[in-house]
């Protein structure tokens, strides 16, 4: 049985996001059929200063896409309904100083 790393990668998309990098990998199954993995990582430091990555991956599969697209866009929606000045403000500050921990990314083209 082959491990999900040894599955096709069809196409890649990376999102740096402050101290996070976001993955969206789509890869093909055995069948041809295409599913996506999402991988968040996090470079975590030891006291000694060396440091290691600390991932976490999501696998969404094509019968889940268009409920997981309508529950992001549900949720962001609220967020920016609810506290949209806050973020549009705090996007603005942090771009000017080159480091951005929210990166808008348009889940249509997924």
């Amino acid at each position: 049985m082959k491990d999900y790393k040894d599955q096709e990668e069809i196409f890649s998309n990376k999102v740096r996001a402050g101290k996070r990098t976001y993955f969206f990998d789509v890869r093909a199954t055995r069948a041809n059929d295409y599913y996506l993995t999402i991988t968040e990582s996090k470079k975590i430091f030891n006291d000694d200063g060396s440091h290691y990555f600390k991932k976490h991956k999501i696998f969404l599969y094509k019968e889940d896409f268009e409920k997981f697209k309508d529950a992001l866009a549900e949720s962001v929606d609220y967020i920016f309904k609810n506290k949209g000045q806050e973020i549009i403000s705090a996007t603005k500050n942090e771009s000017k100083d080159g480091d951005s921990s929210f990166t808008d990314v348009n889940f249509e083209d997924i």
